[in-house]
């Protein structure tokens, strides 16, 4: 919450591409309402940014001791040391997710995050975050079939793989390569090769189930991931509205 410039621009998207379903947030107000609605957040507090010092140790303790909200873990990031500070809200106030300066060093503060994160099991089970795409008509696949593409819808996605529907069924076969395969995610076009994993039947719909080869470079999967990253973002922008 209330992040730097640096912290924003360059420690969340790192985030993202490591699968950590990580958010912007700078209304305070707000986020306790949100975090009523997810009590398993992890909320790290930049105190050195937004509001003032009284003000943060506030509406953290406010946090913690509301029953609707005290299983939030909460972190302190701060863009300099500052020992009684660090004293306060490691040894008084008792935050779960510990005390983090922003150093120089960016990757190794990025690595210091995701260690914490780790440490809280922020991804549970999962270790890809799949987005459902099913009412976004702007996240499609062409598949090349017999020498032409066939259009279809993108109804979830990760960057391992991703689930589509056609308007009439290709009947695709299990475990056949398709290569040269586009998906258009709003602004973004990836090319990839997948394989047919298997399918399922959804009121009266064929579902089909693709997964991404090893053959699917790092920047295409890198672009898969931002996208997720921008929609779960916007998403959770409007929950704010």
């Amino acid at each position: 919450m209330h992040p730097s410039v640096v912290v924003q621009n360059r420690v969340i998207p790192e985030l993202a591409q490591e699968e950590f379903e990580v958010y912007l947030v700078k209304d305070e107000v707000k986020l306790k309402q949100v975090l009523k609605k997810y009590p398993d957040s992890i909320v790290f507090a930049c105190i050195s940014e937004g509001m003032k010092e009284d003000a943060w140790e506030k509406w953290i303790l406010e946090i913690m001791e509301d029953s609707a909200t005290s299983d939030v873990s909460i972190g302190i990031v701060a863009l300099a040391e500052n020992a009684s500070d660090r004293e306060k809200y490691t040894e008084q106030i008792k935050v779960k997710c510990g005390y983090t300066v922003v150093k120089s060093d960016i990757a190794h503060f990025t690595k210091q995050l995701a260690t914490i994160l780790n440490s809280a099991e922020a991804k549970g089970r999962r270790k890809y975050i799949r987005l459902p795409t099913e009412r976004d008509a702007n996240t499609t696949v062409n598949l090349p079939i017999q020498g032409n593409f066939v259009n279809g819808r993108v109804k979830d996605i990760s960057v391992v793989g991703f689930s589509c529907s056609f308007d009439e069924d290709p009947e695709l076969v299990k475990n056949k390569l398709f290569s040269d395969v586009q998906i258009r995610l709003h602004s973004y076009l990836v090319n990839v090769e997948v394989i047919a994993f298997g399918s399922r039947t959804d009121e009266e719909e064929r579902t089909y189930v693709m997964l991404l080869t090893k053959k699917v470079d790092a920047n295409s999967r890198a672009k898969i991931r931002t996208f997720i990253h921008s929609i779960l973002q916007s998403r959770m922008d409007a929950e704010f509205k």
